[in-house]
C-alpha cells in the first residue's frame, strides 16, 4: 500500500513538469512567433521606408537586447526550476507548494508579457511618429521647393534690376560727362566776365578816372544826379564831360581784340526814382539812357575805328527801366537819390544758357 502510494506520488511529480514543460516551450514559442513577426515587419517597414530603418534597426536591437535579457532572466529562471525541482525531489516538497511556485512563475510570465505587449504598443507610437515626421519632412520638402522657386523668380528679377542700373549707370556716366562739359564752358565763360571786369578796374585806374563798376556784373553806374538835371533828359556839361572820360576807357576795352569775341550785347539802361508814375518815369529813363547813346555815337570817333564803330552798332542798345530795380540804403530803405542812374554794362554771348545750365547743375 505504501508502495502504491509512492508510485501515485511519483507519477504525479511527473505530469507536474511536463505540463511545465510543455508551458515553458509554449512561452518560448510565442516569444519566437513574436521574434519572427518583429523581424517579418522590420523587414518589410525596411523595404517600403527607408528613410525608417536606422529609427527602427535601433529599437529592433534594443528590443532584441531586451529579449536576450529576458531569454537570460529566463534562463536563469530555468536554472532556478532546475534547483527548485532538485529541491522538490530532494525535500519532497507537496503539490500545494509546487503549485504555488508555479502559480509564482506564470504570474511573473504574466507580468513580462505585459511588459512585452507595452514595449510593443511603445513600438507602434514610435513608429506612428516617424510617420508623422516623415510627412512633415515632405511637407518641408514641398516648401523648400517652393521658396527655392520664388528665389529663382527673385533672382531673375534682381539680374533684370542689375541690368537696367548698369544701363542707367552708363546713361548717368554719360550725361555728367556732358555736365562737366558744361561746366567746364561756364566756367571758360565766367573766367572771361571775371578777366574783363579785372580789365576795367585796371584801366580806370591806371587813368585815375573814379567810377564805380559792379564786381559781379561788370556794370558801370553814372549817377543822373551828376550828368542830368533834376527831372530832365538833356545831358549837363558836367554829365558831357563825364562820359566823355569814361565811356571811351568801357568801350575801348569790350571791344578790344582780346573781349569782343566773346561780348554778346553792350546796353545803356537807365533808371529813376520812385517817385511819380510808372509811365512817366518809363519814358524818362529811356530818353536819359537815349541821350547817353546818343552822345556816345557823337564821339566815338575819337577813340574807335571803323571797324570797331560798326561792331559797336551790332552790339549797342539802350533801354528804360523806370523805377524797377531801385537802390536800397543800409537799412532796407529805397535810396532814391542812388535809384536815379544810368548803368553801361555787357552780356557774354550765350549768357542766358549759361544761367540755365547752372540752375540744372544746381
Amino acid at each position: 500500500m505504501a508502495k502504491r502510494n509512492r508510485r501515485r506520488r511519483e507519477g504525479g511529480g511527473f505530469n507536474v513538469w511536463r505540463s511545465y514543460s510543455d508551458m515553458m516551450a509554449g512561452v518560448l514559442l510565442l516569444f519566437v512567433l513574436i521574434m519572427c513577426v518583429t523581424l517579418f515587419q522590420a523587414q518589410r517597414n525596411y523595404v517600403e521606408k527607408l528613410a525608417e530603418q536606422e529609427q527602427r534597426i535601433r529599437l529592433q536591437d534594443e528590443y532584441a537586447s531586451a529579449m536576450e535579457e529576458k531569454q537570460a532572466e529566463l534562463e536563469k529562471q530555468n536554472a532556478l526550476l532546475d534547483e527548485q525541482k532538485k529541491k522538490l525531489e530532494e525535500q519532497n516538497l507537496t503539490l500545494d507548494e509546487l503549485q504555488a511556485a508555479l502559480e509564482e512563475q506564470a504570474r511573473i510570465l504574466a507580468e513580462k508579457q505585459t511588459t512585452l505587449e507595452e514595449q510593443q504598443a511603445t513600438l507602434d507610437a514610435q513608429s506612428a511618429t516617424l510617420e508623422q515626421q516623415q510627412s512633415a519632412l515632405a511637407r518641408q520638402q514641398t516648401t523648400m521647393e517652393a521658396q527655392r522657386a520664388a528665389l529663382d523668380a527673385q533672382q531673375a528679377t534682381l539680374d533684370e534690376q542689375q541690368a537696367m542700373l548698369e544701363s542707367q549707370a552708363q546713361e548717368i556716366s554719360s550725361k555728367t560727362q556732358q555736365l562737366q562739359d558744361k561746366q567746364a564752358q561756364i566756367d571758360r565763360i565766367i573766367g572771361v566776365k571775371a578777366e574783363v571786369i579785372e580789365a576795367l578796374q585796371r584801366e580806370f585806374a591806371g587813368n585815375n578816372v573814379n567810377v564805380e563798376i559792379d564786381q559781379q556784373t561788370g556794370a558801370m553806374k553814372l549817377d543822373s544826379n551828376v550828368i542830368f538835371a533834376y527831372d530832365s533828359a538833356e545831358l549837363s556839361e558836367e554829365g558831357q564831360e563825364l562820359l566823355r572820360q569814361v565811356l571811351p576807357i568801357y568801350f575801348k576795352v569790350l571791344l578790344s581784340g582780346e573781349y569782343v569775341e566773346n561780348i554778346g550785347e553792350i546796353m545803356i539802361a537807365g533808371y529813376t526814382d520812385t517817385l511819380g508814375t510808372y509811365e512817366y518815369n518809363m519814358e524818362l529813363s529811356q530818353l536819359r539812357s537815349l541821350a547817353v547813346g546818343k552822345y556816345l555815337v557823337e564821339i566815338e570817333e575819337e577813340f574807335l575805328t571803323e571797324e570797331d564803330i560798326s561792331v559797336l552798332e551790332k552790339k549797342l542798345t539802350v533801354s528804360g527801366n523806370s523805377m524797377r530795380h531801385p537802390v536800397y540804403d543800409s537799412e532796407g530803405n529805397v535810396d532814391d537819390d542812388a535809384s536815379r542812374r544810368v548803368e553801361v554794362r555787357f552780356r557774354l554771348k550765350d549768357e542766358e544758357m549759361i544761367e540755365e545750365l547752372r540752375g540744372i547743375l544746381e
